[in-house]
């Protein structure tokens, strides 16, 4: 199954008299077509428990309008989404293997069956510039939805109207003034992801969390519980973690940096979330997910190395670029490109990984949680804050101790302790406010100051393995030492940069927490 497209667009709920204003007066706009009609029957499937619903993906098989096929739908950066799509083929009542691949780690050997079937009449009108460019397309939809299964196995009939604006060939900024004239003739902005989630009668997604009560002169809010704050925030990366082992499916170059990233995100809540996670239940979900980020490190690391090294001999005068440095580079980025999608996709279909998903979804279902969780959010979120920085600034010290080769390797230690603040502070800032944005914002300066310093290490080692094959194809070594010479260099004054901007980092961390 391939990537299509990016589907970029946004969604109104419109009344059953709502018309169409006329778009044209919009600027960049100068005309749109005749309207177009399309008769569209989707059938929607899913597992019993919803999986693919809860991870925000649709699967579907339509026929009519001008993409007749089965599609799966991944939410991707911002609003957009990223569609996949596999011709019809004869296979009608459940989807075909190809189809499945790229969301095996979500449903995780479970099986989808038929959960809702929509028949759409669509009135299609394309918005055009002055050179005759599809800008935008504007979907006005009548949805009648048949649930297959209701929640006391009876069928359920829904019936509304929406219409859709989806980016063709238009700037992204088009969106914003063709929603404005929509709104003003009477549409309604929804943040729901898909037709599915109405049909299912799962609405929009519209997760808030209560920060410590209720404001002076507002009504009473339900309290926080610190374990559902910690759910919450867990459900979340399980879900982008779900996410980037579909980009690793379909081979999408971000999937690796994207796994390893979910796979840090919760290594770090799982341990900063100990007051209210039991740690027998979540360590060995830890140490898995370890596990899978240093198998996805070392693509990564030689991904970054080698985009830092063409960038910097690009800057080098050109007599100092002696042999063909640029395209051995080249040729190293390209294979390690190859290996790192191979080796990502290779890495998903093991029994491991996937026994590490259900472990995830596991903690889900039936969370270990301790006496502590049932507490009110506030005073045990400013504990996790006010530890998670006083670990950050023992790291620091530890470091400050040290010199030479320990130094360096006490600042990676570091990095990852602000990461791991950086990551907690995030994650109960919804419900905690200001004082953990800061120390988010403060942690996450000085990981990215200590990141500059740890990727130049990594660059000087990929320097060095370079250096070895261009003096064993007896090609000069010259330019690499001179790579070498100023990745170290950079490295020593991005080592001073730190010291030198630490002190004030620290002092915004201890001011947030004696907010």
């Amino acid at each position: 199954m391939r990537a299509d497209h990016l589907e970029i667009e946004t969604k109104f709920d419109v009344p059953a008299t709502f018309v169409v204003p006329d778009l044209t007066v919009v600027d960049g706009v100068t005309s749109a077509d005749a309207p177009v009609e399309h008769r569209l029957e989707a059938r929607y499937f899913d597992t019993a428990d919803l999986r693919l619903a809860q991870a925000r993906i649709t699967l579907r098989r339509r026929t009519g309008g001008t993409d007749d096929g089965w599609h799966v739908k991944v939410p991707a950066a911002g609003n957009a989404r990223l569609e996949l799509h596999r011709p019809l083929g004869r296979a009608a009542r459940r989807p075909p293997k190809a189809v499945l691949a790229p969301v095996g780690g979500i449903l995780r050997g479970a099986v989808p069956a038929p959960v809702a079937h929509l028949h759409t009449r669509r009135v299609v009108t394309v918005l055009r510039d002055a050179d005759g460019r599809a800008l935008a397309e504007v979907a006005d939809d009548t949805v009648t939805a048949t649930r297959l299964s209701g929640p006391e196995g009876t069928a359920e009939v829904r019936s509304w109207r929406e219409v859709e604006v989806e980016l063709l060939d238009g700037p992204p900024d088009l969106l914003a003034p063709v929603g404005e004239r929509l709104v003003a003739a009477g549409a309604e902005r929804t943040d729901r992801a898909s037709k599915l989630t109405r049909a299912l009668g799962l609405g929009p997604a519209t997760t808030s969390v209560a920060r410590g009560g209720a404001k002076k002169g507002t009504k009473k809010t339900r309290r926080v519980e610190a374990g559902e704050v910690a759910l919450s925030a867990l459900r979340e990366r399980i879900i982008a973690l779900g996410h980037a082992d579909v980009a690793a499916r379909t081979g999408q170059d971000d999937a690796v940096h994207r796994m390893r990233v979910a796979c840090r995100h919760l290594r770090g809540m799982l341990a900063s979330f100990g007051p209210v996670l039991a740690r027998e239940a979540t360590d060995p979900v830890r140490d898995e997910l370890a596990w899978l980020a240093g198998r996805l490190s070392e693509p990564r690391d030689e991904q970054v190395a080698l985009a830092h090294l063409r960038a910097a001999v690009a800057e080098l005068p050109a007599e100092l670029v002696l042999g063909p440095v640029d395209a051995r580079l080249r040729t190293a980025q390209v294979g390690a490109a190859e290996s790192r999608r191979a080796s990502a996709g290779a890495l998903v279909a093991e029994e491991r990984h996937l026994r590490l998903l259900d472990a995830l979804h596991a903690l889900l279902a039936d969370p270990p949680l301790t006496a502590t969780a049932g507490k009110p959010a506030g005073p045990v979120l400013e504990a996790v804050l006010h530890r998670e920085v006083r670990r950050l600034r023992r790291a620091v010290a530890r470091a400050d101790a040290r010199s030479g080769q320990e130094r360096t390797e006490a600042l990676h230690r570091v990095r990852r302790t602000a990461r791991r603040a950086r990551y907690t502070a995030a994650a109960i800032a919804p419900a905690h406010g200001r004082s953990a944005e800061v120390v988010a914002a403060a942690a996450k300066r000085t990981q990215r100051l200590l990141g500059e310093l740890q990727d130049l290490v990594v660059v000087g080692e990929c320097c060095r393995r370079l250096a070895v094959g261009a003096h064993a194809a007896g090609e000069p070594g010259f330019t690499y030492g001179l790579l070498l010479g100023r990745a170290e260099a950079r490295a020593a004054e991005a080592e001073r940069a730190f010291a030198e901007r630490w002190p004030g980092l620290a002092e915004r961390l201890s001011a947030a927490i004696r907010r």
